[in-house]
């Protein structure tokens, strides 16, 4: 299914639903879509390259140090998404979903800019390291905040019967940013040298997104508002816009996005440890990331389809039991008889079950908040649980690999944060059916 064929599915039908607001328009919901695809795009196409970006500002420590050096100044993008997500998430909140928006495009381009834009350690020095570490920041408060908006936006444009694959779309569109960054990926490897890569390659894809801000920040000014279109009685809102009255579904919602924050960040390591520690041809390692965002995209929207299906919690478990049971499996044929297949059958395996489950998560839990929460309660829980698993995961990962030597680290982190994950889905109630204006 092509994106349009299923934007006019899931656009087109639910007319027979009562709705308490008009749909919006096709290009409204791409509009939400094409942008969180440009910010996630930006932020991921920085794991893609780690290996190079760590040779070209961290060259100290050897290869290996160089590479948790640039390891680490991944995760401290991911320090900056609770604050993104408090701050612009009670911005949503209050002044709406569409500004809340357009502020998360433009910093994320400001973050891009710089980092695409800054010399290598070898001509500025110390200087270097510095200002990557501050665009970084800058990118993780920027995505930080993007999340709750856009799919509160989702999530209140939807027909009461296609919530889940109207709001499936936020997890899809990160899979469009995946592939769009592995095809480019894939293309400049293929294209440039390892030198040329290592010396200035690297920079092509983000300056690449900078070309697609002004496309994106357009369609965003012109899409509708729902945060004025919902309603809620005034008893509810005096405590409902608050974080105590929401703490209980916030703090499970953390615990079940946990887990697909640590296998999605296992997912975008692959091409780094199909690198480094395989020693699997740099081509071949971008085609796994292709392989997983292409699959993300559409199993995202598989998700949502079962969500609306069967209910929010079968599709949130289901998939998780299955990649816990499958991952140590695909990782111990993966280090044991390295090659294209192996590699691809084990991105393959973490990327469609890893998003099928996290698409209902990211359904079920603003269906919880009421409306004027609904922005900063799911930017919270999905900024938090980023930050302090996601953003953990590749330096963990890799610094578990050097102590232990053992190339299925990253399947039994998979499984462990699985378990912690699948008491939290357990616990929280079936929202299929539930009324979020009521």
């Amino acid at each position: 299914m092509t994106t349009s064929s299923a934007l006019d599915a899931c656009l087109q039908d639910g007319s027979s639903v009562r709705q308490t607001r008009p749909a919006i328009s096709r290009t409204a919901v791409a509009g939400a879509v094409a942008g969180n695809a440009l910010e996630f795009y930006d932020f991921v196409i920085y794991a893609f390259f780690a290996v190079y970006i760590g040779r070209a500002f961290f060259p100290a420590g050897g290869e290996f140090g160089s590479l948790l050096a640039s390891m680490a100044t991944f995760g401290v993008g991911f320090l900056m998404r609770p604050l993104g997500a408090v701050l612009i998430g009670r911005f949503a909140d209050r002044a709406g979903r569409k500004p809340a928006m357009i502020l998360t495009v433009v910093l994320i381009t400001i973050g891009t800019l710089g980092l695409a834009a800054t010399p290598a350690y070898s001509i500025i020095g110390a200087a270097a390291p510095v200002i990557v570490v501050i665009c970084r920041l800058v990118q993780g408060f920027a995505l930080g905040g993007e999340v709750g908006p856009s799919t509160a936006l989702l999530v209140e444009a939807a027909p009461a019967h296609r919530r889940g694959l109207y709001t499936s779309w936020q997890l899809a569109s990160q899979g469009i940013a995946v592939t769009v960054g592995g095809t480019i990926g894939v293309t400049v490897s293929l294209l440039l040298t390892t030198s040329q890569l290592a010396s200035w390659g690297w920079r092509i894809p983000f300056l690449f997104s900078l070309l697609l801000v002004p496309v994106a920040t357009y369609i965003r000014r012109n899409i509708p508002e729902t945060l004025d279109e919902t309603r809620e009685p005034e008893a509810e809102r005096n405590d409902g816009s608050r974080l105590s009255g929401n703490l209980r579904y916030v703090v499970l919602g953390t615990v079940v996005l946990l887990a697909g924050a640590v296998s999605s960040q296992v997912g975008n390591y692959m091409t780094t440890f199909a690198i480094q520690v395989l020693k699997l041809p740099p081509t071949l390692a971008q085609m796994s990331v292709l392989i997983g965002g292409a699959l993300t995209f559409v199993f995202g929207l598989v998700g949502g389809v079962i969500c609306d299906a069967w209910g929010r919690k079968v599709a949130m478990i289901v998939p998780r039991v299955a990649l816990a049971v499958l991952i140590v499996p695909m990782f111990w044929w993966l280090s044991t008889a390295p090659s294209a297949a192996s590699l691809l059958a084990a991105t393959a395996v973490l990327a469609s079950l890893t998003a099928a489950s996290a698409a209902a998560g990211l359904v079920a839990i603003p269906e919880l908040m009421p409306a004027r929460f609904r922005s900063t309660g799911i930017a919270i829980t999905y900024g938090v649980g980023t930050a302090i698993f996601g953003g953990t995961t590749q330096l963990a990962v890799t610094w578990i690999i050097a102590v232990t030597h053992s190339a299925l680290a990253p399947a039994y982190y998979v499984v462990a944060t699985s378990v912690i994950s699948l008491v939290a889905m357990s616990l929280l109630p079936e929202t299929r059916n539930r009324d979020i204006d009521a």
